[in-house]
């Protein structure tokens, strides 16, 4: 043995050791984004999707049923039936309410469970891969742009509105708003480095959120205009 007095380690050194430099030690998510901050935005839009895909569920199960009587009975009466430009059942027996050969309310009950799946899990911590975020993603467009057509056709070709299908219209908006405004703050679309931080910045302040609010009130303008 030496006889030397070990030194205490020097608090310096420690922190180094602990912490080398160069380290990031904020608290990132795994998406990319800082911080609580982005935890908090991602599960706010996860739990906008998830409210706005129940009630398209519950939507499409009402129309669903209402299908069904129609096929039954096409001279039925709904709660909905309010007047001649509001009617359920006037929707409902046109062409467009079944494109594909069934009523499209049979869509809603096939594809909001899936969305409702997606947004639980999400909430309770699952992290999806690039590829299904983008596939839900392509998707979901093309519901979006179908709940648009057909209320074109519901306001112009039909002339009459369906209170039922109006808020799958708005749901549909909601979760479509939510599932890429997720897209683009994980940039799961590839975007520039300086491209995707100036658009983080303006879903950060809520500019999806008005522009979703302007959309929805320029259909309610329409409506009033027109039917009420």
């Amino acid at each position: 043995m030496s006889g030397q007095v070990a030194q205490p380690a020097d608090p310096d050194k420690v922190d180094q050791a602990v912490h080398p430099q160069g380290v990031d030690e904020r608290d990132e998510s795994e998406d990319g984004s800082s911080g609580i901050g982005g935890r908090v935005r991602h599960a706010w839009a996860y739990a906008e999707m998830l409210v706005g895909s129940v009630l398209g569920l519950v939507a499409s199960f009402v129309l669903s049923v209402d299908a069904i009587e129609l096929a039954r009975n096409p001279a039925a009466s709904f709660s909905c039936d309010i007047s001649a430009k509001v009617s359920c059942s006037t929707v409902g027996l046109s062409w467009q309410a079944s494109v594909f050969g069934f009523p499209n309310a049979f869509l809603g009950l096939i594809t909001e469970p899936v969305v409702i799946t997606l947004a639980v899990a999400a909430l309770a911590g699952v992290r999806f891969p690039r590829w299904f975020m983008l596939a839900a993603q392509a998707v979901y467009l093309i519901g979006f742009v179908f709940a648009y057509w057909l209320f074109y056709q519901a306001y112009f070709d039909i002339g009459a509105l369906c209170p039922w299908c109006l808020l799958i219209t708005a749901t549909t908006t909601m979760v479509f708003v939510s599932m890429t405004r997720i897209n683009l703050l994980d940039n799961n679309f590839g975007l520039p480095a300086p491209l995707h931080e100036r658009i983080s910045g303006w879903l950060r302040v809520g500019e999806d959120v008005w522009i979703t609010i302007i959309l929805l009130a320029i259909i309610a303008g329409m409506i009033i205009v027109r039917y009420l």
